[in-house]
């Protein structure tokens, strides 16, 4: 079997087991590396060698996250692939802790302030205003929004999972425009190609959608290294704010594990704000 047979059942078993298109491309650029450094690729991993082709990786200054994603899939491969029951004991790399960035509510409104397509303005809306992923945005279909129940249903969202999230009641109007007319498969975002050509209707791709954003932050002068996610991220933190329980917060994200929404608790903590600086 050659290096590009191999990877084809790779994918295949990948897609078998329901992977998302970002993951499957992820690993296969992965293994395809790999490969290609330990040049012959036989059942049984060899320990030292994965250890090796990783510290490379770490001493030319990639990620630990970057790292992580190659150990998973080589372990993917032997477990998966190979059948091999070697247990391949390498610890994760440690990851950064970083806090999220955080749009304020001003922040929020200015870069709407500044966009002057409706179509993209209800999608920054909506994203931050239900804690949408830009996956999630692209992919949202008429049939997925309740306007009278104020809902939408996120359908094969991250880890292939739904969960249903809010729906505010100041954008219904905006919306009902949009809907109007469109068959329940139709995307909620269609591209202008769509728009143009209903019967070979697309969706907007992930890039617009971040640089419609990225174009509306530098306009509205907000000097923070925000992107599309922070939208998710604020949604998240500004519900702490006003109160929500966390592990409703939880349900909305889709988080499977309140550990991951708790990171928002870090950036909203009421009694960390009521200390006064010594110097004030």
């Amino acid at each position: 079997m050659n290096l590009q047979e191999l990877l084809q059942k790779i994918k295949n078993e990948l897609r078998l087991r329901n992977y998302s298109p970002r993951t499957i491309e992820s690993y296969l650029g992965c293994l395809s590396d790999y490969f290609k450094y330990i040049k012959i690729i036989k059942k049984e991993p060899e320990i030292n060698l994965i250890k090796k082709y990783l510290l490379e990786k770490q001493e030319r200054g990639q990620s630990s996250q970057t790292i992580n994603v190659h150990l998973q899939a080589i372990k993917y491969f032997y477990r998966e692939v190979m059948k091999n029951k070697t247990e391949i004991d390498i610890r994760f790399a440690k990851t950064a802790s970083k806090l999220p960035i955080v749009l304020s509510r001003d922040e929020i409104r200015k870069i709407l302030a500044v966009i002057s397509n409706e179509k993209h303005k209800l999608m920054i809306a909506l994203a931050y205003s239900g804690g949408l992923r830009v996956s999630e945005i692209i992919n949202l279909k008429i049939k997925d929004i309740n306007l009278a129940e104020l809902v939408i249903h996120i359908k094969g969202a991250k880890g292939n999972k739904d969960r249903i999230t809010l729906f505010p009641e100041k954008l219904v109007l905006e919306a009902e425009k949009i809907m109007a007319n469109k068959n329940p498969n139709d995307y909620f975002f269609a591209s202008e190609r769509g728009a143009c050509l209903p019967m070979r209707q697309g969706k907007l791709t992930e890039r617009t959608a971040q640089k419609v954003f990225e174009n509306a932050l530098q306009k509205a002068g907000v000097q923070k290294d925000a992107t599309f996610h922070s939208l998710r991220h604020s949604f998240a933190t500004h519900l702490l704010e006003n109160g929500t329980d966390v592990r409703y917060v939880q349900e909305l994200l889709g988080h499977a594990n309140i550990r991951t929404t708790q990171i928002y608790t870090k950036v909203t903590n009421p009694a960390l704000r009521k200390i006064k600086s010594p110097l004030d």
